[in-house]
């Protein structure tokens, strides 16, 4: 029988971390192994309970969201960080994304969404959805890192690879990257797994953060995003 998810659910307020939780544990093969409403909380559960996926707020008392996110993802075999946020009210999503979590959902997303998410990242996907990429790309060339840009695209990228990682950071998903570059769906996937080791991503949040910080991306065709 499958083991269900382990899910630690951290927010400083009670009542969100009590309506995640049940909602976790209603849902087969999800439980809710603990609850933290602050970050240093949230670091030190993470250690003791060894969940699969930590669904973290950003905006806490003392440690927030940003370190914790952070620390937890430092460890040796770390659980995968979901942001929830409220991302137009947060603008250190980029940051949480850079810092080791594996994607985010919005405060108003609905349920089934969240159980979707944490089931995506859990099996070790980024939760990157189209939308949200342009919105987190807007966001990105809006306050851009203080830091000079990243280091270049390495030489050993083929053509069709660098087509694929501009792709990628579009937003486009394996299946309208097969349709846009007229490859099988399995090729596509390949070239993915190729960039992720060739530009030691962990997912595909990552990719999109190396294109924007190398400058093979940018934000022009997504300015208009909402």
């Amino acid at each position: 029988m499958t083991e269900p998810i382990r899910v630690l659910v951290v927010d400083d307020e009670q009542l969100v971390r009590a309506g995640f939780a049940l909602l976790i544990d209603a849902t087969p093969y999800l439980t809710a192994v603990g609850e933290a409403g602050d970050g240093g909380e949230a670091v030190r559960a993470a250690r003791r309970l060894r969940p699969d996926v930590v669904v973290m707020d950003i905006r806490m008392p003392g440690i927030d969201g940003l370190e914790a996110t952070r620390l937890i993802t430092a460890d040796v075999d770390a659980p995968r960080v979901l942001i929830v946020t409220t991302f137009d009210e947060d603008d250190h999503v980029f940051a949480a994304l850079r810092g080791g979590a594996s994607g985010f959902l919005l405060k108003d997303t609905p349920p089934e969404e969240l159980v979707d998410a944490i089931r995506t990242v859990a099996r070790g996907d980024a939760l990157l959805a189209p939308t949200i990429t342009r919105r987190l790309i807007t966001e990105f060339v809006r306050t851009p890192p203080s830091a000079p840009r990243g280091p270049t695209v390495p030489d050993t990228l083929t053509d069709r690879e660098l087509e694929v990682f501009a792709l990628v950071a579009a937003g486009l998903s394996n299946g309208e990257i097969a349709d846009r570059l007229y490859l099988g769906i399995t090729t596509v996937k390949t070239h993915v797994g190729r960039l992720l080791t060739k530009l030691e991503a962990r997912d595909r949040v990552h990719l999109v953060i190396r294109a924007y910080e190398t400058g093979l991306a940018s934000a022009g065709p997504t300015s208009d995003a909402r």
